[in-house]
C-alpha cells in the first residue's frame, strides 16, 4: 500500500487527471448540461479545458460557440491533433482526431452569471 501512495504522490499533474477538464461525448449527455458545466468550472476554476474525440468535435466547437456568443467565455487556446487509440489491448492503434479548447471566464462572467441565478429563481416562484 506505501508503495502505491509514494507512486501517487511522484505523479506530475499531467499524469493525473486535470480538475478544469471536460471530457465531452456526443451520446451521454445533452449539450446544454456540458454548457451549465462548463460555466459551473469557470466559476471555480476561472477557465475550462474542454476534449473530445472523433464525432464529438462538433459537440465541443457548439458548446464552446455557445459560451462565447453569449459573453461567458473566450477563447484562450484551441489544439487539434490526433491520437491512436486502440479497441481491445494488442490490436492496431486507430489515429482519431481529437481536439482541445481552453476559454476563460470575460469581465462580465460574474454579472451574467448572477442575472441567470436571478431569472432561474424567478422561474422557480412562477411554477409553485
Amino acid at each position: 500500500m506505501e508503495g502505491i501512495t509514494e507512486g501517487v504522490n511522484k505523479m506530475s499533474v499531467s499524469e493525473t487527471q486535470k480538475k478544469n477538464r471536460i471530457q465531452v461525448s456526443n451520446t451521454k449527455k445533452s449539450l446544454f448540461f456540458y454548457v451549465n458545466l462548463s460555466k459551473r468550472y469557470m466559476q471555480q476554476y476561472n477557465e475550462v479545458e474542454l476534449s473530445a474525440l472523433g464525432m464529438a468535435i462538433s459537440t465541443v466547437v457548439t458548446i464552446a460557440e455557445i459560451l462565447k456568443n453569449n459573453g461567458f467565455a473566450v477563447e484562450k487556446k484551441i489544439k487539434t491533433l490526433t491520437v491512436d487509440m486502440r479497441d481491445e489491448p494488442g490490436a492496431r492503434p486507430i489515429p482519431k482526431a481529437k481536439i482541445e479548447i481552453v476559454l476563460g471566464k470575460t469581465e462580465k462572467f460574474d454579472e451574467l452569471m448572477a442575472a441567470e441565478a436571478e431569472q432561474n429563481g424567478d422561474n422557480e416562484e412562477q411554477q409553485n
